[in-house]
């Protein structure tokens, strides 16, 4: 049994090792460059430059929404994020890892840090998985302690 699982695991570990094909590279760089630039906009508190990183209708899901996807305009998107910046005006993102994810998907880890209304720091870490399709963000799944 032990010989059994240890193959099955070496396989398993062989398949995973597998280089992407040229063109899923070019795809997971891209894509990579577009989550970055999300970050960097989001730094640069250029609000607008990064909803102009999603398509005109995108999905959200983000414990702050509770459990349902939402669906976010770009106007609705400059608006949540210029509301959130007047609440927390020093906000920043520090970027952790990010991991492409098949041709679709990129996942990024990240710590946000701002300051709140009462003087209050605070530290909170998330996971972001991003779905680009044709260039564009489709869908942003956060993922953190909403405590």
């Amino acid at each position: 049994m032990k010989k059994i699982i240890l193959t099955v695991t070496t396989i398993f570990l062989c398949i995973s090792c597998e280089e992407y094909p040229k063109s899923q590279q070019n795809t997971s760089q891209t894509n990579i460059k577009i989550a970055q630039s999300v970050f960097e906009n989001f730094n640069n508190h250029d609000w607008e430059g990064m909803a102009n990183l999603y398509i005109e209708n995108a999905e959200f899901k983000d414990p702050e929404y509770g459990i349902e996807i939402v669906t976010k305009s770009r106007a609705s998107i400059v608006q949540h994020y210029t509301e959130m910046n007047q609440l927390f005006p020093d906000i920043k993102d520090e970027l952790i890892a990010i991991y492409p994810s098949g041709s679709k998907n990129v996942i990024v880890e990240f710590i946000s840090t701002g300051t709140a209304p009462d003087g209050s720091r605070f530290t909170l870490p998330v996971c972001s998985i991003f779905t680009i399709e044709d260039g564009m963000i489709v869908k942003d799944y956060n993922y953190y302690d909403n405590f």
